[in-house]
């Protein structure tokens, strides 16, 4: 029986980052999450460290700005999963700097988790963000990195409290205005499919 990979996920106690460090080390694989000093002892993130404690998690101290600890982290395994936050999608060009340096990477998941960046044809605000997406892309197919593209199309959760108002931090829908994209005029079709569709690229 093959061994299982270690994987480390940077953004691991994020939005989507606690599922799939969760499923990987239910899967058994030797799962490592880069933390920094002050997440382990947050309040807020105290039940998720928990979480992962409960599930033999290895914890690596670090961080996405420090060069140094990135390359040591990566020196202990060998598939990187990137689950990063929006704003942060740019500054994955650190982490691709890292793999390179650490040099034993076999495969690297930047942190997709959308819509197709290369298939879609989106408007701005998104356009911007899918245009960070596929720089992104492009910079891990020109150093030549292993890699998977996760798209998992639209996370509904992210966008249907707030009706899509980007910017807004309420948990409920707007009282005072909305701003519709486009005309305003698209044409839609109710369904009761809503099976989740993945997009796998790998290279």
């Amino acid at each position: 029986m093959a061994s299982k990979s270690k994987i480390l996920i940077i953004g691991g106690t994020g939005y989507i980052g606690k599922f799939i460090v969760e499923a990987s080390a239910k899967a058994g694989n030797p799962t490592f999450v880069l933390v920094r000093e002050s997440t382990l002892s947050s309040a807020s993130r105290a039940k998720v460290v928990q979480n992962f404690k409960n599930l033999g998690v290895n914890f690596i101290i670090g961080d996405l700005y420090n060069h140094e600890s990135l390359v040591q982290a990566m020196k202990q395994v060998e598939v990187v999963i990137s689950t990063i936050a929006r704003h942060q999608l740019a500054d994955q060009d650190k982490i691709i700097s890292a793999i390179k340096e650490a040099g034993n990477i076999k495969r690297f998941f930047p942190s997709e988790f959308g819509t197709d960046v290369d298939r879609g044809h989106a408007v701005e605000p998104a356009k911007a963000a899918f245009a960070r997406k596929a720089k992104i892309r492009r910079a891990v197919e020109a150093e030549g990195i292993p890699y998977t593209y996760v798209s998992s199309n639209l996370f509904a959760g992210i966008y249907l409290a707030n009706l899509s108002q980007v910017g807004a931090t309420a948990a409920a829908p707007p009282t005072d205005k909305v701003i519709i994209l486009g005309d305003g005029n698209p044409k839609g079709k109710k369904t009761e499919d809503f099976s989740l569709r993945i997009s796998l690229q790998t290279c």
